[in-house]
């Protein structure tokens, strides 16, 4: 019986569709992380009867043929990539991006990753890393005898030296953006790897036409709303268990058969 194959794409499916909601709800709190959704499609369908054949010598059609689907495989898990809630932290090295764009961040290997978590530090040479200890691209120095930082919208980092009246400008951050966002490498730890369905990374000034501004004293939370992940679930768990009961169902059916006599 192809119900018990069928049902049993169905099964898998849920559960992949369940392990994406887990892991929106997860993270949750996790800064500047991007809610992913699973994407599904139906499988190849076996034509007993095909649509638009000949149905008899006079050249009549058949106007419908008899499909039979053979289930559901995943297609994706798309990354939902819209502006997350900005919650005030009043740290001055907390920045936030309000709009499009990725902060730029070198990793060991030289390698240049990119990230929407802005929980950024000062290194023991004074470097803004993050908190992990990759240098913040491009890299910016802040003197040891600076009493306070300043960032601008425009990501102009300012420092205020201990005896001098004027701030000092010691860097400016800058933005990448992407023709493909969803089409990054999540690599864990908040980074992204630039792929080629992700397209070139483009560099701009923060504030700048089509890129996203700086919030100093602020960090971007996860764009899950926890009642949709909920709801979501639920209904995920319903159809798993729904699939579950068609293949209870065909091995009842196939039970009733070779019980006959």
């Amino acid at each position: 019986m192809r119900s018990l194959d069928i049902a049993a794409t169905g099964m898998l499916a849920q559960q992949l569709n369940v392990d994406v909601i887990s892991n929106n709800i997860a993270n949750m709190n996790t800064t500047g992380y991007k809610r992913q959704r699973a994407e599904f499609q139906d499988l190849l369908y076996q034509n007993l009867r095909r649509v638009g054949s000949a149905s008899s010598e006079a050249g009549t059609v058949l106007p419908s043929g008899i499909q039979l689907g053979v289930g559901v495989k995943p297609a994706a898990v798309y990354r939902m990539t819209g502006q997350g809630a900005l919650s005030i932290t009043d740290n001055p090295l907390d920045l936030a991006i309000n709009g499009q764009g990725y902060f730029q961040v070198q990793l060991p290997s030289g390698e240049t990753a990119y990230s929407r978590a802005g929980t950024f530090q000062i290194s023991a040479d004074g470097e803004v890393v993050t908190a992990d200890g990759y240098m913040v691209q491009p890299g910016i120095t802040i003197p040891s005898n600076a009493i306070g930082v300043s960032v601008n919208s425009s990501g102009q980092i300012s420092v205020n030296i201990d005896g001098q009246i004027v701030d000092q400008i010691v860097g400016q951050l800058e933005l990448a953006t992407f023709p493909n966002p969803p089409g990054l490498d999540a690599v864990g730890k908040n980074l992204f790897l630039e792929t080629t369905a992700s397209g070139q990374a483009s560099t701009g000034t923060p504030g700048s036409a089509g890129y996203g501004s700086i919030e100093q004293g602020a960090l971007e939370a996860a764009n899950v709303d926890v009642v949709t992940e909920i709801t979501n679930l639920i209904r995920a768990q319903r159809a798993y268990e729904m699939n579950s009961r068609v293949i209870q169902a065909a091995d009842e059916m196939m039970s009733s058969v070779a019980q006959l006599r």
